[in-house]
C-alpha cells in the first residue's frame, strides 16, 4: 500500500507536486516551532546582507496560515496550479508555467511595496492569482463553493470576499486583491491586448529560460537515466475543471490567512 501510495505521488505532475509539498512541509515546520519564521518571511533588508538571503523570493510564497490553513491553502495551491501544468492550452511548456510565476509573483511584490501594506508572505495572494487564470479560461462552467453553486471565473473573487465572515479578514481581503491584480495584469498583457488590442504578447517567455529548462532536462534525464515524464504521469494529474479534486465539495472553503511578521 505504502509503495502504490508512493508511486501514485511521483505521478502526479512535478512541478504542481513540488510546490506544494515544499509549502506543506515548510509551513508544518514553521507553525510547529521547529523552524523561525523570519528565516523565510520576505524581508527586503536581509537582501543587502552578506551573502544576501535571495531565498526569500521563493520562501514568501511557500508560507501557508496556521491549523486548517495549512491543509486547505496547500491543496488550492496544489488543486489550480495542476490545472495549469497539465493540458493548458496557455502554458504548453514547462517554461511558461514557470514565467507565469515569476511574473505573478514578481507583480505582487512590486504592488505589495507600491501600496506599502508591508505583508511578508504571499501565498494567499499567489492562489488567487492562479485561480484567476485558470477560471478565465472555465467560462460557463459552474463551481461549488460554501454550499453554493457560482460561475468558474468569479471563483477568485468568492475567495477574496468569504474573508468578510472572519475578524481579521480585511487585511486578508487587501492581501489577496493583490493576487487579482496580478492575475489580471498577466492576463491583459498575454491576451487580451495581442487580441483585442491588435498589438503582441508584451511578456513573452524568456529564451533563457528555456535553455535553463532544456538544460536542466537534459541533465536530469542523464543522471536517472530516462526520457522524461512518461505520458501516463502526466495524465494521472489532469483535472478538467475547477471544481474537480481529491476533497469533496463541503472542503472546498478556506478559513481567514495569517499574516506573518
Amino acid at each position: 500500500m505504502a509503495d502504490l501510495s508512493l508511486e501514485s505521488y511521483w505521478q502526479l505532475p512535478p512541478l504542481s507536486r513540488t510546490l506544494a509539498t515544499a509549502t506543506f512541509a515548510l509551513s508544518l515546520a514553521i507553525h510547529t516551532g521547529l523552524l523561525p519564521g523570519w528565516w523565510f518571511v520576505w524581508a527586503p533588508r536581509f537582501l543587502w546582507m552578506f551573502p544576501p538571503q535571495i531565498w526569500r523570493f521563493a520562501t514568501a510564497f511557500l508560507i501557508t496560515g496556521p491549523k486548517l490553513g495549512l491543509l486547505f491553502d496547500t491543496y488550492f495551491l496544489y488543486s489550480y496550479l495542476s490545472q495549469l501544468e497539465v493540458g493548458h492550452p496557455r502554458f504548453p511548456r514547462k517554461e511558461d508555467l514557470i514565467w507565469y510565476l515569476m511574473f505573478v509573483g514578481g507583480s505582487i511584490m512590486t504592488i505589495n511595496y507600491l501600496t506599502g501594506f508591508g505583508f511578508v508572505a504571499f501565498l494567499q495572494a499567489l492562489i488567487v492569482a492562479i485561480c484567476y487564470t485558470v477560471t478565465q479560461d472555465q467560462r460557463g462552467m459552474k463551481v461549488s463553493y460554501m454550499f453554493i453553486t457560482i460561475p468558474a471565473q468569479l471563483m477568485p473573487y468568492a475567495m477574496i470576499l468569504i474573508n468578510l465572515l472572519f475578524p481579521g479578514g480585511v487585511m486578508n481581503m487587501l492581501l489577496q486583491a493583490q493576487g487579482l491584480v496580478a492575475g489580471h495584469l498577466f492576463e491583459f498583457l498575454t491576451r487580451v491586448w495581442p487580441e483585442y488590442g491588435g498589438g503582441s504578447n508584451l511578456i513573452p517567455t524568456p529564451a533563457v529560460l528555456s535553455t535553463i529548462v532544456q538544460a536542466t532536462g537534459s541533465i536530469q534525464g542523464r543522471v536517472t537515466g530516462g526520457g522524461g515524464a512518461r505520458p501516463s504521469d502526466q495524465a494521472s494529474g489532469r483535472t478538467t475543471g475547477a471544481s474537480r479534486g481529491p476533497l469533496p465539495d463541503s472542503w472546498r472553503t478556506r478559513g481567514p490567512g495569517q499574516r506573518l511578521g
